[in-house]
């Protein structure tokens, strides 16, 4: 094993890594209830979802490993399944399986860019600071989802605002919004927690909101009888069927495939160049050893998830922990893989988390892709205009794929229009064009 994951090389033990991969996998293990949750909305089978959701992040946890040795996780992406649920099924009117079918074609999308030279390319012809904006932008979309999932935000109305009483339906009083206290009780719990550095504090947090649940009659007990036959709600749902049928047509089509792969790809790159660069492990040319299998590893995780019956798998920024830990190797994201397929067996007590428990993990996810704005010059209208309609429109319109469409677009024409065509990259002129001919097709 020493050999294999050349651990001793690397300058770490076998109990570092273990000691690591359980880091990582308590600080992101909040996606596990978090997911289904999330996807459920859309119609699908919580239990099914949930199972999707550890098997497919256990695959892309074992070829992370075997394929680049390296300590990262992966599981369907925070933000990746808001797109999926929010824009995809519920703003362009794919149903769920056609919602799978996309991210299956996504995921070989960025199959064939990860093995291909046009990784490079795309990765370059992206501007950063669009990129950041667009993770800045997903991370307010996600923390809105949030708020308005437990009703402290509603539009009685007509009108967003917050609020702390809702109607009962079943008396027809306003009564306390119980859902929505909880959910703050859960957001500061959470918060202090990660103030403190708390190891799983997001974990810790969902679970201390559960119990606080109980008294508030939020959190039920659903003894299910349960088995693993119900992963045949989701496995292989995928319906390329009628793909073409929505608004917009082939382009829609191609833009929420393209969407998809350039968020993962993002995603992907930034936090295994990022994590890598701040504990020392890249090489003297800046790259990370076994980083190119690496995004191999989680466009292969993504197809196999689509297969199981979940969104987008991407490479998980809290693999960070694990990597504060000491964690070198391959063998830290294996402990973390095992550790994903145990909890398989923990779907019936996942069914009475309530959602009032998970919504804070949507806000506390949110403030940390916020960050990304920081990145972007607000003081260079060609970047900040552009920047800031990635991010406002994301929550504003409801839409990820609006956001990134209206960023692409005002950046490529401002930059034509200062005379500056030549600064922009061809992909950045075919993916505006996209948007804009789906924008046409749509209002026709």
């Amino acid at each position: 094993m020493d050999k294999f994951f050349k651990i001793t090389e690397r300058g770490s033990t076998v109990r570092t890594e273990i000691v690591g991969g359980l880091t990582i996998f308590f600080a992101m293990a909040y996606i596990i209830f978090v997911n289904p949750n999330m996807l459920s909305a859309t119609g699908m089978n919580f239990h099914a979802v949930m199972l999707a959701t550890c098997i497919s992040a256990a695959i892309g946890c074992f070829l992370t490993a075997l394929l680049a040795n390296a300590p990262f996780a992966q599981a369907p992406g925070m933000g990746l399944n808001a797109f999926f649920t929010y824009t995809i099924c519920f703003s362009m009117g794919y149903t769920w399986q056609q919602g799978l079918a996309i991210v299956l074609l996504s995921g070989i999308l960025f199959l064939i860019i990860a093995v291909s030279p046009l990784r490079r390319h795309l990765i370059s012809a992206i501007p950063k600071f669009l990129k950041n904006a667009i993770s800045a932008g997903i991370g307010l979309f996600i923390a809105f989802i949030g708020l308005l999932n437990v009703g402290l935000i509603g539009f009685g109305s007509g009108v967003p605002a917050l609020q702390f009483k809702v109607l009962d339906a079943a008396s027809g009083d306003m009564v306390l919004n119980s859902a929505g206290l909880l959910c703050l009780i859960g957001l500061l719990i959470t918060a202090i927690l990660l103030a403190y550095k708390v190891k799983g504090a997001i974990f810790i947090g969902i679970l201390a909101s559960t119990l606080i649940g109980i008294p508030m009659g939020l959190t039920v007990y659903h003894p299910d009888p349960f088995s693993f036959s119900v992963l045949g709600e989701t496995l292989g749902k995928m319906s390329f069927t009628g793909l073409t049928a929505v608004d917009g047509g082939v382009v829609a089509l191609l833009t929420a495939i393209i969407s998809f792969a350039l968020v993962d790809c993002f995603d992907t790159v930034g936090t295994l160049i990022g994590t890598a660069a701040n504990a020392g492990m890249l090489d003297k040319h800046g790259n990370l050893p076994g980083g190119d299998r690496a995004l191999i590893a989680d466009a292969v995780a993504t197809c196999c998830g689509a297969v199981l019956g979940t969104s987008t798998v991407t490479t998980f920024v809290e693999s960070s922990t694990g990597i504060a830990e000491g964690a070198r190797t391959g063998l830290s994201s294996i402990v973390v893989g095992v550790l994903f397929l145990v909890s398989c067996f923990a779907a019936p007590v996942a069914m009475s988390i309530p959602s009032a428990a998970t919504a804070p993990a949507l806000i506390i996810v949110g403030v940390y892709m916020i960050k990304g704005a920081t990145e972007v010059n607000w003081m260079d209208f060609e970047e900040a205009c552009p920047a800031f309609l990635t991010i406002a429109l994301m929550p504003f319109a409801y839409s990820i794929s609006d956001g990134i469409g209206f960023g692409f677009i005002s950046y490529a024409v401002i930059k034509v229009c200062r005379g500056k065509a030549k600064d922009v990259q061809p992909l950045v002129y075919i993916i505006a064009a996209l948007f804009i001919v789906k924008y046409i097709l749509a209002n026709l």
